[in-house]
């Protein structure tokens, strides 16, 4: 008896020791996992507090004219409030489309819209002065990390967040440098192929019929721009037809239609400066023909 108790003891000991190890083995893994998840909050709050910054115009601007300064201030006003209704996309479409989707349903629209207003900002000052060139350089914006928000385009010191390097935007983006599509009345109606399964295209106003009479020293860049909106419009059914099931509901306005508009736009924009640049005036309502919508193959 006098050896079986302290066997005894030592069974009890070693199993003890045994039910130790297996709870500090559980209260770590538990802290591992807590750990791992806490990382994923984080992760998915850096992802959240993510703001879209633009660089800054106004300081970029030349000394503008009395003449102009209204309409100038107002499309700076117009770059703000394209700003923050990014951000407000950006903030409210957290897991939505594939990886492109930031790139290609905000950036990107968001960018066109910018250049078509700094077209505007150095039409209307070259209405009464020199032109200013490369402001087509600040139209892209890029994603900062941080809680700093949406800055101010109106200020000369960059956004909030850390303004986007103006030589990564310095040329015209790629998908409006192409040309050479065939120009005529109906070029813009339709065209490219059906969407997967959906039997639909996208088809825009037609353009080049409601332009008129046009100056000959502007003739070639006027042709050039009207080639340049059927190359969108080539481009925008090659992507709804690659693109078929993506997204959500409105992965097509959004991604697709939206994004052609503003390029339409900024499109549209350039072959009415073309006109002022001769002293001639544009044909009225032609920023009416940038919206375009589908339609069944």
């Amino acid at each position: 008896m006098s050896r079986g108790l302290p066997l005894f003891h030592r069974r009890r000991i070693l199993l003890s020791g045994a039910i130790g190890g297996i709870t500090c083995a559980a209260v770590a893994v538990g802290a591992a996992m807590a750990g791992q998840d806490g990382g994923g909050d984080a992760s998915a709050s850096t992802k959240a507090a993510s703001t879209i910054s633009c660089p800054a115009v106004a300081g970029s601007l030349p000394e503008i004219p009395a003449e102009a300064q209204a309409e100038v201030d107002r499309n700076l006003a117009l770059l703000d409030t394209q700003l923050a209704e990014a951000n407000k996309r950006l903030s409210t479409s957290q897991g939505e489309g594939g990886p492109n989707f930031v790139q290609n349903a905000i950036l990107g629209p968001l960018a066109d819209k910018r250049k078509s207003t700094l077209d505007r900002i150095a039409i209307s000052i070259g209405r009464h002065a020199e032109k200013p060139a490369g402001l087509e350089a600040l139209a892209e914006c890029t994603l900062s990390d941080g809680g700093a928000g949406a800055g101010s385009d109106t200020g000369a010191g960059g956004e909030a967040g850390g303004a986007a390097s103006p030589t990564a935007a310095a040329s015209q983006p790629a998908d409006e440098q192409g040309g050479g599509a065939d120009q005529g009345g109906g070029a813009e109606q339709g065209g490219g192929g059906a969407g997967a399964g959906s039997g639909q295209t996208i088809s825009c106003p037609d353009v080049a019929s409601e332009i008129g009479d046009v100056p000959a020293a502007a003739q070639a860049e006027v042709d050039r721009n009207i080639a340049l909106l059927q190359t969108q419009l080539d481009e925008a059914n090659k992507r709804l037809a690659s693109s078929a099931g993506e997204g959500g509901p409105n992965f097509v306005q959004n991604a697709i239609l939206g994004p052609l508009k503003d390029k339409r736009a900024s499109t549209i924009d350039r072959i009415e400066l073309s006109f002022s640049r001769q002293g001639s005036t544009a044909p009225s309502g032609l920023d009416a023909l940038a919206g375009c919508s589908l339609a069944s193959g």
